[in-house]
């Protein structure tokens, strides 16, 4: 294939960050030395920026949610990040949090990263996450329940968001009588304000 048909191809897609696996989907390469050899060249040559191992942007203006996505396999946003877009905290983070198979956390470019480890039960079960923008992201119920999942008493600025029902029923993946008390606690604050 034409190197102008790659890069090509690379442009049309909507995604603004792609791993090894990304690229050799896009360009249809099932030859390792052969994709390797593509990425290092277009890297050279400016068309592909490497943001760390595996992970390649367009260019500078890549989507912060989408490297923090690609970062780990599988993963989505969620805890602070998702809480603040559903209007559930109105603390200002400019690191991204995710749940993520382990628990780290990075700087690349100007972007910050945590990922918190969930049990893979939780993690690989797709209840709740949805996907925009070429990343997943929890929606307020799941991520509220990741939060007190792992921290039991966190505050949140407000709970409207929340939808009662669907939290009762995404708590069945995460196997834990605990949390369900803890839902009600919340409930019962949200129901008292």
């Amino acid at each position: 294939m034409a190197t102008d048909n790659l890069i090509a191809k690379l442009y049309q897609s909507t995604q603004t960050v792609f791993t090894t696996k990304t690229l050799a989907l896009i360009w249809d390469e099932t030859n390792s030395d052969n994709l390797k050899s593509k990425i290092a060249y277009y890297v050279k040559q400016g068309v592909l920026i490497r943001l760390t191992r595996g992970v390649f942007a367009k260019d500078k203006e890549y989507n912060s949610k989408e490297l923090a996505n690609s970062i780990y396999t599988p993963s989505y946003i969620s805890f602070e990040t998702a809480l603040r877009e559903a209007g559930m905290i109105f603390q200002h983070y400019d690191t991204i949090f995710i749940a993520a198979p382990w628990g780290r956390e990075m700087k690349i470019g100007n972007t910050s990263i945590k990922s918190r480890k969930l049990k893979d039960e939780v993690l690989f079960n797709p209840a709740g996450v949805t996907n925009q923008d070429n990343y997943s992201i929890a929606t307020p119920e799941r991520a509220f329940l990741d939060m007190i999942y792992l921290f039991p008493k966190y505050y949140f600025d407000n709970l409207r968001p929340i939808n009662w029902e669907r939290c009762f029923e995404l708590a069945e993946i995460y196997n834990n009588k605990q949390l369900i008390k803890r839902i009600k606690n919340y409930q019962k604050i949200s129901n008292a304000k």
